[in-house]
């Protein structure tokens, strides 16, 4: 039903995919000259201009899956995303501004020193001109249908690598596929990527021990192909989902003979799996970290406490 068509990004993912059924097009990559070419290069292959495109539906608000919505948009086409991806696609450069207030004073609290911190949550100022801010037609929901080509995708709501993620489930010859964005990838594992609190002064979302949920959850639905959002498709769900849970669980248990080492602060987790990054990998690297210490909470293994304003962590 989907044609992919491998968009180039600047980012160290590589390549995102982008779909095209019909006159829909699905998560179109990043705002770039490089990234248009190629896409424009597919809608040619299918006898189509950008005009022709009615409706484009984002799995979630990254820049390199949203950032060209914006041209389709303003040649006449629907832009379909969640609520809350929604909201971070109209103004993108808002919500990292956001991001970086919360995250500087996490990541002190987590260990890092403040002129770090601030060093590293100021990187991600280089995505913004591959974010174009691009509004929302229609907001979809669990269980909300979207049409495509004349056949129906089913929408569920996951939770765990983006804010307000989405997938589109369908039948095509016999089979039950989806496009799922970033949720499951075939030979990589999706970052699990921390976020801030929905409002200012809310509570921080547990990603990890939620995405771990999505995951089990996904796994029941029997999907028989999964179409991602990099490189290549999936062809047994089951299989990959339950090896990216078993290294889930392999890593909460690596986090816990750190911890079992003595009080331990999320910092020191991150340099007991990593070592040494590089300033550009520490907010994955302490997505990872938080991430386990999370589940680890949510398992009443480990307690977590405050010493001197850091976050420290012991056995129960």
């Amino acid at each position: 039903m989907f044609t992919r068509v491998s968009i180039p990004t600047p980012f160290q993912v590589g390549a995102v995919n982008a779909y095209i059924a019909g006159r829909t097009v699905v998560d179109p990559g990043p705002e770039s000259e490089e990234a248009w070419s190629r896409l424009i290069e597919a809608l040619d292959a299918r006898e189509l201009a950008p005009g022709d495109i009615s409706q484009v539906l984002v799995t979630h608000p990254h820049p390199d899956h949203f950032g060209l919505a914006h041209r389709f948009r303003d040649a006449g086409a629907r832009v379909l995303a969640s609520p809350e991806g929604g909201a971070i696609m109209r103004d993108f450069g808002a919500r990292l501004r956001y991001e970086q207030s919360y995250f500087v004073d996490f990541f002190e609290r987590c260990g890092i020193s403040r002129e770090t911190a601030k060093a590293v949550t100021q990187l991600p100022e280089a995505f913004l001109p591959y974010a174009q801010s691009v509004g929302t037609d229609r907001e979809v929901e669990a269980g909300d249908t979207v049409t495509v080509d004349d056949e129906p995708l089913t929408v569920d709501c996951v939770a765990g690598h983006a804010v307000g993620e989405r997938i589109f489930s369908y039948d095509h010859e016999g089979r039950r596929e989806a496009i799922v964005g970033d949720i499951v990838l075939g030979d990589i594992t999706p970052n699990p990527f921390l976020q801030p609190p929905p409002a200012d002064g809310g509570q921080r979302p547990r990603v990890l021990p939620a995405f771990n949920e999505s995951l089990r959850w996904l796994r029941e639905r029997g999907h028989d192909r999964f179409l991602t959002g990099h490189r290549e498709p999936v062809e047994s769900p089951g299989e990959r989902i339950d090896a990216i849970l078993a290294g889930h669980d392999q890593r909460s248990d690596e986090v816990a003979n750190v911890v079992g080492e003595g009080a331990t602060t999320p910092v020191d987790v991150m340099t007991a799996l990593f070592g040494d990054l590089p300033a550009t990998e520490y907010f994955a690297g302490m997505s990872e970290a938080v991430g386990h210490l999370d589940v680890l909470e949510a398992r009443d293994e480990v307690t977590k406490r405050e010493s001197g304003g850091v976050f420290v962590y012991e056995l129960q």
